[in-house]
């Protein structure tokens, strides 16, 4: 049992050992993915499952309705279900996944870090961001990571499981739930008050996505997908972040979904970022930035490189200089580079950049004709911000 009473799960994350890869999530005894919800299911096959509970298929229309154009998931609310049978039928096809087990605040309240507790007791966190006309995401798709970069709260606490793809939309649908409730502040003076729906999603929170592909993948299409079938965002607002997952880059490539690809790349050359984002024994700098190429040449989607400056690590000039040339090397117009501060997390033995060194790797960047924009770190304060998410409980 956890201090708060709640069973806690079974099997915890190993952490990693320095290097170590982990793709498949840790055997275990008794360990299940959550009940299926409609949000797992294609808008063709929840008639089918509405069916086999013994509804009438039209039901699973209804509920769709309810759940991704209303943004309701009280049974109470869903009037236009039979009164009798109307709490068995949402228990089935909408259960509870997250559980909250706190909401953290920072920027007078336009930022909220949720953590969640899943069914099995693992735990996740997204981070809600209100802007001037515009309501952001960062979603997790799997509880820990077994991408292992040492600069990385989430990545040295290893992997848990993956996340099924309702509880990757869940996340999303309860952000537009706090919005639709007027409970996130912010945005024009004129909007202060009201209730915007969300606009971006980002998959930058916890975990590497593509290792979770096929649910991953599900998340996008219930988010894209038309309303009532679906949340109906533009794909053009979604953002696929990975560490370079070379063969998952191409078969995303092929999806036909125009999400924007986000490599996290952090060293332009081998050495360095076999240290820094393991992946790179298996995958190099160049076959990373080929791959994301490739998607550009694809999608006409613009591909982003992250960078998160490290102090005397990884901010030389020189590295500037290579990465440029790199990115040049395989064409212009196809990339825009985003370096980000590094972000503290608890024990690390790194730090952020020194401003002038920082403006430095801009502008050198920049004199390769590379658009450079330095990353928001909105929600540091809360570890709410990029490398930050360890799911914590207090």
């Amino acid at each position: 049992m956890s201090s708060d009473g709640v069973e806690s799960p079974e099997h915890e994350s190993v952490r990693p050992r320095p290097g170590q890869l982990t793709f498949q999530p840790p055997a275990r005894s008794g360990s299940r993915m959550p009940p299926r919800h409609l949000a797992d299911l294609a808008p063709a096959e929840r008639k089918a499952a509405v069916e086999e509970l013994g509804h009438r298929g039209f039901r699973a229309g209804q509920l769709s309705k309810h759940y991704f154009e209303r943004l309701v998931d009280a049974p109470e609310e869903m009037t236009d279900l039979p009164a009798a049978e109307r709490s068995a039928l949402v228990s089935a096809m909408l259960p509870t996944l997250l559980t909250p087990v706190r909401h953290l605040v920072a920027d007078e309240g336009r930022t909220v870090k949720s953590v969640w507790r899943l069914h099995d007791g693992a735990l996740v966190e997204s981070v809600l961001m209100r802007y001037p006309g515009r309501v952001t995401i960062c979603i997790s798709s799997q509880a820990g990571c077994g991408m292992n970069c040492p600069f990385c709260a989430t990545g040295q606490g290893g992997l848990t499981r993956n996340l099924s793809t309702a509880e990757i939309v869940e996340q999303v649908m309860a952000a537009a739930r706090m919005l639709r409730r007027g409970d996130v502040p912010g945005g024009d003076p004129e909007e202060r008050e009201r209730p915007l729906r969300v606009s971006n999603v980002v998959f930058m929170g916890m975990g590497e996505a593509l290792a979770n592909y096929s649910r991953a993948i599900g998340a996008i299409r219930r988010l894209t997908d038309p309303t009532p079938g679906g949340l109906g965002l533009s794909a053009r607002g979604l953002v696929m972040s990975t560490v370079g997952l070379v063969p998952a880059i191409d078969r995303l490539a092929a999806e036909g979904i125009p999400v924007t690809l986000a490599l996290s790349l952090h060293a332009p050359d081998d050495e360095l970022r076999d240290e820094l984002v393991p992946i790179n024994t298996r995958w190099t700098v160049g076959e990373a930035l080929d791959a994301a190429y490739r998607y550009f040449e694809a999608t006409g989607r613009r591909v982003s490189i992250e960078y998160a400056l490290i102090r005397d690590i990884n901010d030389q000039a020189w590295r500037a200089d290579l990465l440029g040339d790199l990115l040049t090397a395989r064409g212009k117009g196809w990339v825009h580079v985003n370096p980000i501060p590094l972000n503290p997390t608890p024990g690390s033995k790194w730090t952020a950049s020194r401003p002038g060194v920082e403006q430095q790797f801009v502008e050198r960047l920049r004199a390769h004709g590379i658009p450079t924009t330095v990353r928001d770190t909105r929600g540091r304060d809360i570890d709410g911000a990029c490398g930050q998410l360890a799911a914590q409980t207090t």
